[in-house]
């Protein structure tokens, strides 16, 4: 029987997991500096968590979500986001109560879409995102997009552009959501039985419909910074202020919109430019929710965040070929020959890798010629040589093999040795 992943799913392989690594590292280095914390939350969740946030308009709630019911017979969902998540646990545990506000968190973790898989999306994904709660002040909103920025410098992309809108607050919603009524109704037989359902429920959906985002009436649909109110309009203009400042480009898009219900006044997403990444060429997505908190119980609670795929972005460093499968490296490699050096080498491999030694030795029962290609195979910084002379006179065969050069050291002083020639020669 020939077992294979299922679609949409992928195995990260060693040389590629490295990658990942280096990512998740990243992120989370530019995430505290800006004093994000790290959050946790299942895989799964009660699936009213996932409907009565993320819309049930939305392709997500309708079409995407894994939904089961446990042996309990409740209705469980395999996360497809991770706002929706981090809102429950924020008010679960009262983290609004917390003196030090706003809360800042950030994430990483698998998400789980049931759509078709295709280059850059998967039906189990990783996000990384974050999530700054208790804040109505524009200036959080910056500096959420100044993190997103520094996160894609940070690992070595600079072909980005940052797309700006507003959505507004509820009324400036409200205001445009029967100007597209009145604009789509008249010609709504001409679109998708999905936007058909839309036109009443959320209209504002439509502009994300990718079957009908050629229609003509597409590209001249009510603008939603035609219907801002004055405070709307005054708090994007202090989001766009506080960006000049600290001097951070971005571009308006007034035909950006994002696909969960529950965003409100700034919304944006982050383009890759470089040549050769695809079609779709969005990496990170989010803003700010006003209203999210609320509706898993907790108190009013403004809020924005955004994710994006670690998937989508290692694609973005490939397209610039800032990336490659990592091959395997390490500090040194035993090669013992002669049951009694085996013993030995066992205890001596420990002793490398209690001082912070990346060693490996053989476990085949191969030749000294085959001992030596495997340290090859593994990149191998130092070879050392035990065998039953070297034992019985308590010293070992050491070889650079960059250089090539080879020394006899003594074995109690080896482990010293190689940590100081891997530091470049000098005590210590």
């Amino acid at each position: 029987m020939n077992i294979q992943i299922p679609r949409g799913t992928q195995d990260i392989l060693p040389g590629e997991s490295e990658i990942w690594q280096f990512i998740e590292a990243k992120a989370q280095e530019v995430c505290r500096r800006y004093n994000f914390r790290e959050i946790r939350t299942p895989i799964f969740e009660h699936t009213e968590v996932f409907t009565r946030t993320v819309g049930d308009t939305t392709d997500i709630v309708q079409k995407e979500m894994y939904t089961f019911k446990d042996r309990g017979d409740r209705d469980l969902t395999l996360r497809p986001e991770g706002t929706a998540s981090v809102a429950r646990s924020y008010v679960q545990h009262k983290l609004f109560g917390q003196a030090a506000q706003p809360t800042k968190l950030f994430y990483h973790g698998p998400m789980f879409r049931y759509e078709r898989p295709q280059s850059g999306r998967m039906r189990q994904f990783v996000q990384f995102g974050v999530e700054a709660m208790g804040s109505a002040d524009p200036a959080i909103d910056a500096e959420v997009l100044a993190l997103v920025m520094d996160i894609y410098k940070e690992v070595g992309i600079t072909n980005t552009k940052l797309v700006l809108n507003s959505l507004g607050d509820k009324e400036s919603r409200e205001a445009h959501r029967q100007a597209l009524i009145n604009h789509f109704k008249p010609s709504i037989h001409e679109f998708c039985g999905d936007c058909q359902m839309r036109l009443e429920k959320n209209p504002l959906r439509i502009l994300d419909c990718k079957k009908d985002r050629e229609h003509p009436l597409m590209s001249t649909a009510p603008s939603i910074l035609d219907y801002l109110n004055e405070e709307s309009r005054a708090y994007f203009e202090q989001v766009k202020a506080h960006l000049d400042r600290i001097g951070l480009p971005y571009v308006i898009d007034p035909t950006l919109v994002r696909g969960l219900d529950y965003y409100y006044h700034t919304a944006f997403e982050v383009m890759a430019e470089g040549e050769g990444f695809g079609a779709i060429t969005t990496l990170c997505g989010g803003g700010r929710y006003d209203g999210l908190v609320q509706e898993l119980g907790g108190p009013s609670t403004p809020g924005i965040g955004f994710a994006f795929s670690i998937e989508r972005l290692i694609m973005a460093l490939k397209a610039e070929n800032l990336v490659s499968v990592e091959e395997p490296s390490i500090d040194c490699y035993l090669v013992a020959l002669g049951e009694e050096a085996k013993s030995a080498s066992v205890e001596l491999l420990y002793k490398l890798r209690q001082t912070g030694i990346v060693a490996d030795k053989d476990y085949l029962d191969k030749k000294m010629k085959g001992q030596f290609k495997a340290a090859d195979r593994l990149n191998a910084k130092f070879t050392a040589v035990l065998g039953e002379n070297e034992l019985n006179e308590n010293r070992i065969e050491v070889k650079n093999m960059e250089t090539g050069e080879q020394v006899s050291q003594p074995l109690a002083e080896f482990v010293d040795y190689i940590k100081r020639e891997l530091k470049g020669g000098q005590a210590g």
